[in-house]
């Protein structure tokens, strides 16, 4: 019987995958990656073309395998998860092999030192000084027993990131709230009183059902006028995956978190390193552990006093107006919203209406055929995973160059959040040049029978950001997969490009691309255009010191030499927030134990990028101040300095390269609306 997963068509024929062909598949891929590296280490004068392309090609046919497994194991969890595991350890087994391949190393060492490596292209050079280091914190220095141990840390680190994830997605999909009393979710409104009516029906129960998927958390959050029921959801949020609340100790991964930590800082240790910080700090932007506790505190001297201000505000209009004398957590997001629309007369729940999903996305590709003079075309024909994702093709005069698969509605065993991820990295191979296509996914509301899903402007911005993620990734015109589109990219500067689109959501000329009434198409009136953008800086300094909690958290933890116990991870998230926090926090908070960007995903001590990036975002977006935000020139220049050089070059050179100097802080300051 054919394998899809071994014959790996282009675009994957997922009408054809199941669960079974992954094991034969990866083991098959595997194999032809040994034997491939075998053969070029045996080749008389080993190099590029005869040992590390083939062997370059091999592995990414192994990537293209593993990619729709691991993909499918976020979307659909249930069948797929097993699979996804095993799989998951016997590659990073191979990769940990690899790492200590001294002879591999040696191809790497020799063609560096080859007189002519000077004048070899650049997108190959850096592949081989993105090699060399690879291979140094990979370990390949090691010996004996220090050897062994590295590797058996590695596949154990990558069997606890999956258990973390797997905790929290299912501690997510394990708590709901049922109730046929619609006085209960007085406040909710309509758009999310249907999901919930819809997610009953959909579990076979009556009334409405509540869950902890964001677009049903954050509707009660911030509209739910029962406190008793804000109080309720949020603590069975904020206690996912740990030792207290609802489901207490039953998807628990407060153990998960510490054996992490203590492997990581010995992978450090190993590598003759103080901490895990500063491995994470060699493939980033940012050259010293000093240099980002800096920057992070930096930004939260001239953050903190603004938050401060806000959140009094807050307080004092809650017990003024809204008889709470004292703000607990889980009222906070509803207190703001009634704040923001008593100052400003708007509410994301009013803007619902004017940012229907199939405007919003036909208006963001519009927007970037303007930046980039690309287009993007659906294409029915791709077989896809669910009903509700579509695959896009991304055209220049007409011709196909890459593609993208978008899953944009949240339900039942789908991971939460928004992610990008790769399906296919542009390279040129034996069999011509392999196309670069993405996965986008988000978690909006679905739509129901009678109108489609009605997005927050905040959730437009989701969009915005994941396909920019995309757009670096497939606008690349670097044809060696190291370095093509997101690969090899410093972790700090990745955020550049998403953060970089979002600009435009805030833009009078781009809003009238992407919104228009559900039902006559009406434009977004300018009053509410007006209160929106007089709204945008609303508590930026609290969601800025929120984000500084989390990446000062991050960062000191993974400077710990030793790992943490769990009651120092508390004690240390507690004295961050002491630090900079400035709201309540839940007794039953363990937000730690859900943080997955840092324990399941790829921001163990760099969860700072999205600050650090967000400055370079703001500094090359001023540009466009400068120039108007469609110049076509300006486009074409970020285009060709950023977006097609994938990693390439180092994130700073290429910066510069567009703005004509280094990054300045300001224009962060200014866009946030807080005082430099």
């Amino acid at each position: 019987m054919s394998n899809p997963l071994q014959e790996l068509p282009l675009l994957p024929r997922f009408d054809q995958l199941h669960p079974e062909q992954v094991a034969p598949a990866i083991d098959a891929h595997l194999a032809a990656c040994r034997a491939v590296l075998e053969r070029g280490l045996a080749e008389e004068q080993p190099g590029w073309d005869s040992t590390l392309a083939p062997l370059e090609e091999a592995q990414d046919r192994l990537s293209r395998a593993f990619s729709p497994a691991s993909h499918l194991n976020s979307v659909l969890s249930g069948d797929w998860r097993a699979p996804y595991e095993a799989a998951l350890a016997k590659i990073t087994a191979y990769w940990t092999e690899l790492g200590h391949n001294r002879a591999l190393y040696e191809v790497y060492r020799d063609i560096e030192k080859d007189p002519g490596f000077s004048d070899w292209p650049q997108a190959r050079r850096k592949t081989i000084e993105l090699g060399l280091r690879d291979f140094r914190l990979g370990g390949v220095g090691l010996e004996g027993a220090e050897r062994e141990r590295f590797a058996a840390n590695s596949r154990r680190l990558a069997e606890l990131s999956s258990t973390f994830a797997n905790n929290v997605l299912d501690a997510t999909s394990a708590w709901t709230y049922q109730t046929d009393d619609e006085g209960e979710l007085a406040g909710l409104p309509d758009t999310a009183l249907a999901a919930a009516r819809a997610a009953a029906e959909g579990r076979e129960q009556s009334g409405w059902l509540i869950t902890l998927d964001g677009p049903s958390y954050l509707a009660v959050m911030t509209h739910a006028d029962n406190r008793a029921l804000r109080q309720r959801v949020h603590e069975a949020f904020v206690s996912r995956a740990s030792d207290l609340g609802p489901d207490a100790g039953r998807f628990d991964n407060t153990p998960v978190m510490s054996e992490i930590l203590s492997l990581r800082a010995q992978q450090a240790q190993l590598l003759g390193m103080g901490n895990y910080a500063e491995l994470s700090l060699a493939s980033k932007m940012a050259e010293s552990s000093d240099e980002v506790l800096e920057f992070l505190h930096n930004l939260a001297r001239r953050a903190r006093p603004a938050a401060q201000r806000e959140f009094t505000e807050l307080q004092a209009f809650a017990g003024e107006t809204l008889g709470l004398e004292k703000l607990q957590p889980w009222d906070i997001a509803w207190a703001a919203e009634k704040l923001k629309h008593e100052r400003y007369a708007v509410s994301q729940e009013a803007l619902r209406p004017y940012f229907p999903y199939p405007r919003v996305l036909a208006g963001m590709f519009a927007v970037v055929e303007r930046l980039y003079g690309v287009t993007v075309q659906t294409d029915p024909a791709v077989p896809v995973w669910h009903k509700d994702v579509q695959f896009f093709w991304l055209l220049r005069n007409g011709e196909k160059f890459a593609g993208f698969y978008l899953d944009p509605f949240a339900r039942d065993k789908k991971r939460g959040g928004a992610w990008m991820d790769t399906v296919t990295t542009r390279r040129q191979g034996s069999a011509g040049l392999q196309l670069p296509l993405a996965y986008l996914v988000c978690n909006f509301s679905q739509p129901t029978a009678d109108r489609p899903s009605l997005l927050t402007h905040n959730e437009v911005t989701t969009l915005f950001h994941e396909f920019g993620h995309g757009l670096h990734h497939m606008l690349t015109q670097v044809d060696v997969g190291p370095v093509a589109g997101i690969n090899g990219v410093a972790w700090d500067a990745v955020e550049l490009p998403s953060q970089f689109l979002e600009n435009w959501c805030w833009e009078p000329e781009a809003i009238a691309m992407i919104s228009g009434h559900y039902e006559t198409g009406e434009p977004l009136p300018v009053a509410l255009l007006e209160k929106m953008l007089a709204a945008k800086n609303f508590q930026s300094a609290m969601f800025t010191v929120r984000q500084l909690e989390f990446a000062l958290f991050d960062f000191r933890l993974h400077c710990l030499a030793e790992g943490a116990s769990p009651q120092q991870i508390q004690a240390l998230l507690d004295e961050v927030r002491a630090e900079v926090a400035v709201v309540p926090v839940s007794p039953l908070n363990r937000f730690q134990n859900s943080f997955s960007h840092i324990f399941a995903g790829g921001y163990a001590a760099g969860y700072y990028s999205y600050k650090w990036a967000e400055v370079l975002s703001a500094d090359a977006f001023s540009l466009f101040e400068e120039n108007g935000i469609f110049d076509a020139k300006t486009g074409q220049h970020f285009l060709h300095t950023i977006l097609e050089q994938g990693g390439s070059r180092d994130a700073l050179e290429l910066f510069t390269a567009f703005r004509g100097r280094a990054p300045e802080i300001d224009a962060l300051l200014r866009n946030s609306g807080i005082e430099s």
